[in-house]
């Protein structure tokens, strides 16, 4: 079956569960289950326990708190060892024994990896090479998922699986695929003619995609459909077709997310799906921010964060505008080290409860002993000895449990959205030697985002991350693009109308520079939006030192040389760079409609976006939340305020007025003192 074929089957999946841009999800309920409750659990594979050891494990867990583990994924031949022959007793047990301990269960569908009977049986699935070498499945995620046979055979393993447990009283949501997106390309020849069926698919006729893929330089032009081959994904290569293949595994990991939905309704139509997916993994991602309402409930990802503001982040952009809150699939059990920090884990709980979370289930119960993850620490050690991570993560369940009745998980509202584009990503970082894009773009995307982001998150205000082209931007106050490469038309229109209806907007460079075929505009830039922002930038340019603007008589230092020209038509300047000859102009606010599109001439950092946010708040309404100092993190919710030290260092907040620790237990006059990686919740 080629890949049209996939698409049409998967269209039915679509008319069924069809996504609407106000912030619910499209396949969930309202109500799902636990709807208003805090869920502390961990990860768990019982193929590597004995029965015995699954007794003490589950009572280890209920004497800890725990309300929830994930469990299956991984898995595949533990449920089917054989095609066609289920076999769930022992698994049976585990859900028996998770039940009687009052534990529900997130069960994956562990449609990844595939057996290594499926690779033997069905050569198919392997992976080949862009070399053309075929691969053993030698670690995890080596297969073809667009295979037929593949498609085939985890659809029918999934029915299995839901239909079994679906009136389990111990089953609490559906998962699909752990990680989906990490796995590899392949090139083999069936591979080749599923992505011509997508070209023609995506542009109908060998005119349209000559034009696309701009064959006329160099002489690349395809007269036959047969001609067309698949793109290298590591080495030379024409940026129209470099995109074009990410799209195209894109388009195939979201194909088989939609089908696993397809089953989850049709078995286990009142459980949730929450999967552990992996839309920015390298070595193929796939587009969650436009299609996720079509197989998510609720955002869910793995949870092993670095920098506070760059993991909020990405669990915001997880959650999409999704109006569930996320869960932490996988969450840090210690982190930092083979054995990580004490106290480190619970800060992170908190800092996840500041982002909406819901839920942690800590990766891993025991520690593992052999495999890929051999000698990674669980909550357990490697002598089944319960190590001090365990009384932390009890700890976290016990004070959860406080917490839900105190307006936890959050519900977030946020006023603020930062745009963000799959296809900017790859856009922005083609591959090849000739790579020019690469030496223009000297800051990559992420760190444009983060940069756009960190200063909303250190003035403790919520924002979003959204995929700006399919979603309503009429609910933000203030929608920021930081470095949009790629300019498609649906994501122009959508700031269009925005800022023609009264919001405001603000880009920075290397925005709008080329369009949906990763081509550059052939009109003024920023393409499609000129007379939005009221001006051109067809010049860029590297200072000879990082840039220094001055806006309303104050000097901000940024860390970026790299600036382009702005030529004002109807935009004012808001700020200048003051370290270059001729007082270049360094951001510029037009009005448009009913409300006003700024530009800024540099790429996103943090001081300087962090200026020019503080200029916009009273203007828009935007309410900064408490004042805390570099490091901690702080949200009123209810009434009372929660702050978060994620620092090893002690931290002292300055306080209004007299405020009892419904964490510490203790009365706070003047100052709140905060320990490393300290916490408490605040009320009068």
């Amino acid at each position: 079956m080629r890949l049209k074929s996939i698409i049409a089957s998967a269209a039915a999946v679509l008319a069924i569960s069809s996504g609407s841009a106000n912030g619910q999800s499209a396949v969930g309920h309202p109500d799902w289950p636990g709807s208003g409750q805090l869920f502390v659990g961990t990860c768990y594979q019982p193929i590597d326990r004995t029965r015995e050891q699954v007794r003490d494990d589950v009572a280890l867990m209920k004497k800890a708190g725990f309300t929830v583990v994930r469990m299956g994924d991984l898995s595949w031949d533990y449920f089917e060892p054989a095609e066609g022959v289920f076999d769930f007793k022992s698994f049976d047990y585990v859900m028996d024994e998770m039940h009687a301990a009052g534990i529900k269960v997130v069960l994956d569908i562990s449609g990844l990896p595939a057996p290594q009977w499926l690779h033997h049986k069905y050569p198919g699935v392997d992976v080949v090479t862009q070399n053309g070498e075929r691969l053993n499945a030698a670690e995890r995620y080596m297969e073809d998922i667009s295979d037929p046979d593949y498609r085939r055979l985890v659809t029918e393993f999934a029915d299995a699986l839901t239909k079994h447990y679906a009136h389990h009283p111990a089953l609490f949501a559906i998962g699909f695929d752990n990680e989906i997106g990490n796995g590899f390309m392949s090139y083999s020849q069936a591979d080749r003619a599923r992505f011509v069926d997508w070209l023609k698919n995506r542009y109908g006729t060998l005119e349209a995609l000559n034009k696309a893929w701009a064959t006329q330089r160099w002489s690349r032009r395809i007269d036959s459909w047969d001609e067309v081959q698949l793109p290298y994904g590591d080495g030379p290569g024409p940026f129209e077709r470099f995109l074009d293949l990410h799209r195209y595994w894109s388009d195939v990991t979201i194909d088989a997310l939609k089908n696993l939905e397809a089953v989850r309704k049709k078995n286990v139509p009142d459980k949730p799906a929450i999967s552990n997916l992996w839309d920015t993994a390298g070595r193929k991602g796939f587009d969650l921010l436009s299609t996720h309402r079509q197989y998510v409930s609720y955002g869910a990802m793995g949870f092993y964060p670095g920098d506070p503001s760059d993991s909020s982040w990405e669990a915001r952009m997880m959650q999409g505008a999704l109006s569930t809150p996320i869960w932490f699939n996988e969450f840090t059990a210690g982190g930092g080290g083979y054995y990580g920090a004490k106290g480190r884990s619970r800060m992170w709980a908190y800092v996840g409860l500041i982002d909406g979370a819901q839920a942690l289930l800590a990766w891993t119960f025991n520690s593992h002993q052999g495999g890929e993850e051999q000698a990674l620490f669980g909550l357990l050690d490697h002598d089944n000895t319960p190590s001090w991570k365990l009384g932390e993560f009890a700890q976290i369940a016990s004070e959860f449990k406080t917490l839900e009745k105190m307006g936890f998980p959050r519900q977030m509202k946020p006023s603020v959205a930062i745009a963000y584009s799959f296809d900017t990503n790859i856009a922005s970082a083609p591959n090849g030697p000739s790579n020019t894009v690469r030496q223009y773009i000297t800051t990559p995307y992420w760190t444009q985002q983060h940069e756009a982001f960190r200063p909303l998150f250190r003035d403790n205000i919520d924002a979003a991350v959204i995929n700006i082209g399919h979603e309503d931007l009429g609910r933000y106050k203030l929608v920021v693009v930081p470095g949009d490469y790629l300019m498609d038309k649906a994501s122009a229109d959508a700031l269009r109308r925005y800022v023609s209806a009264g919001g405001t907007v603000v880009m920075t460079a290397f925005s709008a520079k080329v369009n949906e075929n990763n081509q550059w505009f052939d009109t003024p830039l920023p393409g499609r939006l000129s007379d939005v922002f009221g001006l051109k930038t067809n010049e860029f340019y590297n200072a000879d030192a990082p840039l220094v603007v001055t806006m309303n008589g104050e000097e901000i230092r940024g860390s970026n040389t790299f600036y382009e020209v702005l030529e004002p038509s109807t935009a004012q300047v808001l700020a200048r760079f003051s370290n270059l000859e001729g007082a270049v102009p360094a951001i510029t606010a037009n009005r448009f409609g009913k409300g006003r599109a700024i530009y800024v001439a540099t790429t996103a950092q943090a001081p300087i976006m962090e200026a020019l946010y503080r200029s916009l708040y009273t203007d828009l309404a935007i309410a900064p939340g408490p004042k805390t100092p570099d490091g901690v993190y702080a949200r009123v919710v209810d009434g009372r305020t929660l702050y978060v030290n994620t620092t090893p260092r002690a931290k002292d907040v300055q306080l209004d007025a007299p405020m009892a620790g419904v964490l510490t237990g203790r009365t706070w006059t003047g100052r709140l003192h905060l320990g490393a990686y300290g916490v408490d919740l605040l009320q009068k």
